[in-house]
């Protein structure tokens, strides 16, 4: 698992991924942002995920952003967890 992985939910929607980015170059080096959106009109889906250049600068990121107000919504920002089983698509028989 990447340590150095967040998490960063309850977005506003109209945030993009060179804001995201550029809110977190406060916690130190940002090496990816990632913002998924929608495929039905290329919306942001309220979440992100972004990659900092260490886990001490991932825990910065969540102590100066978790809570935070953005944009009228308050924020949760913690350390990504990994993938488990219960996210694997299965065929349907």
């Amino acid at each position: 698992m990447n340590e150095s992985l967040l998490y960063v939910g309850n977005l506003p929607y109209s945030i993009d991924k060179d804001d995201l980015e550029a809110m977190f170059l406060n916690a130190g080096i940002v090496l990816s942002a990632t913002l998924p959106l929608r495929q039905s009109d290329s919306r942001s889906m309220g979440f992100g995920f972004v990659e900092m250049s260490s886990y001490e600068e991932a825990k910065k990121g969540v102590s100066m952003f978790n809570n935070k107000e953005i944009r009228d919504r308050k924020i949760s920002v913690h350390l990504a967890r990994p993938r488990t089983a219960s996210f694997v698509k299965r065929s349907v028989k």
